[in-house]
């Protein structure tokens, strides 16, 4: 196969994350020759299931590898339905809408399965499957819809991104993972900024006013925030002042809310301000226009404060599910043990393991969600829980307390493996690893598993429906280890890194930046962006071999591209 041509093929498989294996057809070289008679070469392809005919473009070849991009779906799947959202396909939020709920759970299970059975020999003895999220559609707490246009110069839209697309986008204002409230919220904070003919923010040029609109709700008490998140570049005077144009904006929601449109109600509107060049929210600074800015959430009897920007579980019903099975797994083996919970978070682990548990530390590196710790275990009258603020690899060696048991609820890129040798050498029995993503989660119990736990419990579970993330909580507990302290001698070499600290490689950026933005950049563009951003490159790197040499610039549209690869590696 060759890079930019056209070729058909049937989907035999979908792995982790939406990597669809397709097995291709025969067909012609440029001298008119049949090739690929028995149908031995695949090609990956996005955004396919299982049983589909489709027809792909190759767009790249690396190491005898290939993928393509999808460019139409020939025959469908004898699983498909019909979606139930009309932006599907269009919209990137979801994947699977187009399959049955119960086939997204067997696809998710079967992915699971296929990661951990390398690592884990006697999976299927305690595997126990996977645990349906309680709704599959209205779930979400938490949306982020941003401002843009879905083509250039045209009209102003408020959504989320279309599919492969960096700048257009897409307003999506019947989203079926939300439910009605957002969709309300959305549609007219949309029709009162087109009929002010307010401007977006450009990304390239970091003009404009108009950003994000965050909205979050809690599912039991039924309160809700929205932000308005905007530049601090005032609208031209002939739109309307600053003042007016955000007063009346507010008006137009407390209306929606007195008319009895809304089914929930308004515990905060809010007005963040935020000049960061960066596509994601930075709160340099928010107003509060109506109300306060926060609520409180109810999550198996406990009560927490969630503000605007604290992290908490974004389907709430699923995250009940979530943490009871976790708590279940160790009930019996917590009972007067100080543990450890590890990338706490808000501190919910912390909080539902306190009530038996003699005291339970712990650590996260967001400050802001240290606080919201502190704050709910006030709230909730615990005052046998601890929370530190920063980074577990730092921070394990100063806390006084050793642990009994320790928990881990990492993010995506899973648990540093220099963070992970200190955790081994505490030697505790159990270990609790919840996991969002299982290749993380497979290459940690490589090294886990090398040192003497075994996993004797596994569980997957479905928090976001219709997307291809899945959850799954693994039980370890130590087996034949020659003392109670274990020095790990672990070498990192060979090993997936990704996420980690100067973990990735200038191929892997390329590659990242490839299949997410479809750019090409160099070396040397990665190596600019790099210095930019303070990370220190080898003095001679790409080097001018003469004085008067002139290396060519990185454009902005890639140099944005670069610094989200940076920052999806945490190099910065």
């Amino acid at each position: 196969m060759k890079k930019g041509q056209t070729y058909t093929g049937k989907v035999v498989r979908v792995n982790f994350p939406n990597k669809g294996i397709v097995k291709v057809d025969p067909y012609l070289d440029g001298s008119g020759n049949t090739v690929n008679e028995q149908g031995s070469e695949t090609c990956v392809v996005k955004n396919v299931v299982s049983g589909q005919r489709v027809s792909f473009v190759v767009n790249k070849k690396k190491g005898g590898r290939c993928e393509g991009r999808l460019e139409e779906v020939i025959e469908r799947s004898s699983d498909e339905i019909t979606p139930s959202c009309k932006h599907f396909g269009i919209c990137g939020g979801c994947t699977y809408l187009n399959l049955p709920y119960e086939k997204q759970l067997e696809l998710k299970e079967r992915q699971v399965r296929s990661l951990l059975s390398p690592v884990i020999p006697d999976l299927e003895d305690i595997f126990e499957g996977i645990k349906a999220s309680p709704v599959q559609f209205g779930y979400r707490n938490k949306m982020e819809f941003s401002f843009g246009d879905s083509c250039k110069d045209g009209d102003l839209e408020l959504g989320l991104h279309k599919r492969g697309s960096f700048y257009d986008i897409l307003s999506v204002k019947d989203c079926k993972i939300v439910d009605e409230d957002y969709r309300l919220i959305l549609k007219e904070t949309l029709a009162y900024f087109r009929g002010k003919d307010t401007p977006y923010y450009h990304k390239l040029r970091h003009t404009g006013y108009l950003r994000h609109l965050l909205i979050r709700k809690a599912v039991k008490t039924g309160e809700i925030l929205v932000d308005l998140v905007t530049t601090t570049q005032e609208p031209a005077p002939t739109i309307c002042t600053e003042v007016s144009l955000i007063d009346d904006w507010k008006d137009v929601m407390l209306t929606i809310e007195s008319e009895g449109k809304l089914k929930g109600h308004f515990a905060g509107i809010l007005h963040t301000f935020n000049d960061s060049m960066s596509d994601t929210i930075v709160n340099d600074k928010t107003d509060i226009l109506y109300g306060q800015d926060f609520f409180y959430e109810e999550l198996l009897s406990l009560k927490f404060k969630i503000s605007p920007f604290s992290f908490f579980q974004t389907n709430s019903l699923s995250a009940e599910v979530l943490y009871d099975t976790a708590r279940e797994y160790i009930l019996s083996c917590l009972r007067g043990k100080v543990v450890y919970d590890l990338y706490s978070g808000t501190g919910t682990i912390a909080q539902l393991l306190a009530p038996v548990a003699d005291k339970v530390i712990g650590v996260e590196i967001v400050e802001e969600a240290v606080i919201a710790a502190r704050e709910n275990a006030e709230l909730n009258g615990l005052h046998n829980c601890e929370f530190i603020a920063g980074d577990v690899l730092k921070v394990l060696d100063g806390i006084q307390d050793k642990p009994d048991l320790i928990v881990l609820d990492p993010p995506r890129d899973g648990v540093n493996p220099k963070a992970l040798k200190k955790i081994i050498n505490y030697g505790v029995d159990n270990i609790l690893y919840i996991s969002c993503k299982p290749t993380s989660l497979a290459r940690d119990l490589e090294m886990l598993t090398a040192c003497g736990y075994k996993p004797v419990r596994i569980c997957a579970l479905d928090q976001f429906p219709g997307t291809v993330h899945v959850e799954t909580v693994v039980l370890l507990s130590k087996g034949e280890i020659p003392s109670k302290k274990v020095k790990v001698e672990f070498s990192l070499e060979g090993m997936d890194t990704d996420g980690f600290k100067d973990g990735a490689t200038y191929d892997e950026i390329r590659d990242w930046v490839q299949e997410k933005y479809d750019l090409h950049v160099t070396n040397l563009n990665i190596a600019q962006v790099k210095r930019k951003n303070g990370i220190i490159e080898r003095e001679n790197y790409n080097k001018p071999k003469s004085e008067d040499s002139r290396q060519p610039g990185t454009t902005p549209e890639k140099e944005k591209a670069i610094t989200e690869a940076l920052k999806h590696f945490n190099m910065i």
